[in-house]
């Protein structure tokens, strides 16, 4: 490992979450949503019922910052605030139904848009790249653990 292949991965990482976001973006015919709204909902999706202390803490912004965001997410329909019953003072966050059709609808153009990539590859880098998905899995969330 060295630094010019660590860039090499980190460029071609960026360059590919770019592409697909945009592309898919197009494809469902939306407005794309600011990065920090998509990853709110994202981090709300894969922990439903999350509060805005805990998203901040994960997210590595302050609760003001998540606080805003999730203002503008509930105002868009996307995001719903539930008062805990176990502690009414702490709000629990889920994503509204609006916002799972939207999430899923950008999912299936983004995995089609990749599955056609793919496919143009040779088969060594096409197999190479799908192995290499449960490291890259387990690096994000290594990454997102040390925020």
């Amino acid at each position: 490992m060295t630094d010019e292949t660590v860039d090499q991965l980190g460029g071609a990482l960026g360059d590919l979450h770019r592409m697909l976001r945009r592309t898919a973006i197009q494809r469902v015919g939306r407005t794309a949503l600011p990065d920090a709204q998509v990853e709110v909902l994202r981090l709300v999706q894969r922990w439903p019922g999350i509060g805005v202390r805990e998203a901040a803490e994960r997210l590595g912004t302050a609760p003001n910052t998540v606080s805003t965001l999730v203002g503008e997410l509930t105002t868009a329909g996307l995001l719903r605030r539930e008062r805990d019953p176990a502690d009414r003072r702490t709000v629990r966050l889920d994503l509204t139904d609006a916002a799972r059709e939207r999430m899923a609808a950008y999912g299936r153009h983004r995995r089609d848009l990749l599955a056609a990539a793919l496919a143009e590859l040779d088969g060594a880098d096409r197999e190479t790249l799908l192995a290499a998905a449960p490291a890259l899995r387990r690096l994000a969330d290594r990454m997102t653990a040390r925020d």
